[in-house]
């Protein structure tokens, strides 16, 4: 028989870390209501989809709303997680963008067809350019695309996912979404090469 302190370090020690635990684990603690665990999954995830929303919105402050209400809807809906499934990322990342989406098309609607300009702080340092001029025109250039080629240029240039795990955000087939993700690329091009950006930056910013 160990002694008691020794047994009490021996299970902490085979306890599996909060930044080891898998993603159905964690969901499994969402479903019991455990508010550590929620915070642990915001700080975990919560950036990604602020990411998401900024660069869909460019507004940060809508941005934080979409990734509360993305964390609230994985808390609220946690007993219906399907294990083994992509993940809370890959998940996070369809609500999220789905949230988006209908942002957009509220602006669209409240502005009779047409999304308004928004002054834009979103941080968007990440992307390739040598000149705020070029910055400013991929952003006008990327507010301008439909939604969902928004959110496909975003999913695959920004964030870097595979196009099979953004068609899954998008809750759409892999053919539909490399088509809308090679229109995209072709309106982004178009654009910005519109508003007189040198060749060499466009074909960094849309190869």
């Amino acid at each position: 028989m160990l002694p008691q302190a020794d047994s009490e370090e021996i299970m902490a020690t085979q306890a599996p870390k909060p930044d080891m635990e898998s993603d159905d684990a964690l969901v499994a603690r969402l479903a019991a209501r455990d508010g550590e665990c929620l915070r642990l999954v915001a700080e975990r995830h919560g950036e990604l989809v602020y990411r998401i929303g900024c660069r869909m919105l460019g507004d940060p402050h809508e941005a934080e709303d979409i990734a509360q209400e993305a964390i609230l809807r994985l808390w609220t809906h946690a007993e219906r997680w399907q294990p083994g499934g992509p993940g809370i990322a890959a998940w996070l990342s369809r609500v999220g963008t789905n949230l988006c989406i209908d942002r957009l098309r509220k602006r669209r609607r409240m502005s009779e067809g047409e999304v308004p300009d928004r002054e834009d702080d979103a941080p968007l340092a990440d992307v390739d350019t040598e000149t705020a001029q070029t910055r400013e025109a991929v952003i006008g250039c990327i507010s301008e695309l439909p939604e969902r080629q928004r959110a496909a240029i975003v999913l695959t240039y920004y964030e870097d996912l595979p196009n099979r795990t953004a068609c899954e955000a998008l809750e759409m087939k892999i053919k539909a979404f490399e088509s809308i993700l090679v229109r995209a690329r072709q309106a982004l091009r178009r654009c910005i090469e519109r508003k007189g950006i040198a060749h060499e930056d466009v074909a960094r910013i849309s190869p």
